[in-house]
């Protein structure tokens, strides 16, 4: 596991690739129209962001004081591709950049599916009940 690391007066800081992987995960499914992360094309499409593998859909190349994102993206059916991936791509820069103080100098994204939500099923009205015979 390669790691980002500072010298300061008080110490060593450094930081996992892992851990940069994660806050430009998350960062990503902050965003409105995004359905979930996939881990690529290897990884399968329908693999869906869940909480054990935070930075799947995710990877990162970190240098000294600088890192470069791909995102493996699901967006939701309906919403316009280019407006998400912008806000995605400036959301992540900026959480990256006020989290680990590295210059993100590139996000590229990767639209691998759309998800679709689920048909709801119409409930056709049951056909009205005979009226009762009536006793004499």
């Amino acid at each position: 596991m390669a790691e980002q690391e500072r010298r300061t007066e008080l110490g060593d800081l450094k930081i996992a690739d892992e851990v940069v992987g994660i806050i430009a995960g998350l960062a990503a499914t902050e965003i409105p129209g995004v359905a979930g992360m996939s881990g690529g094309i290897a990884g399968g499409i329908a693999e869906m962001l869940g909480h054990r593998n935070l930075s799947k859909g995710v990877k990162v190349e970190v240098g000294q004081s600088e890192c470069a994102v791909d995102l493996y993206i699901i967006i939701e059916y309906g919403y316009n591709i280019p407006e998400v991936a912008q806000a995605i791509q400036e959301n992540v820069k900026r959480t990256i950049e006020v989290m680990t103080g590295l210059n993100v100098v590139e996000v590229n994204l990767h639209v691998l599916g759309v998800h679709f939500p689920p048909e709801k099923k119409v409930e056709e009205p049951a056909p009205p009940k005979p009226p009762a015979p009536r006793v004499k």
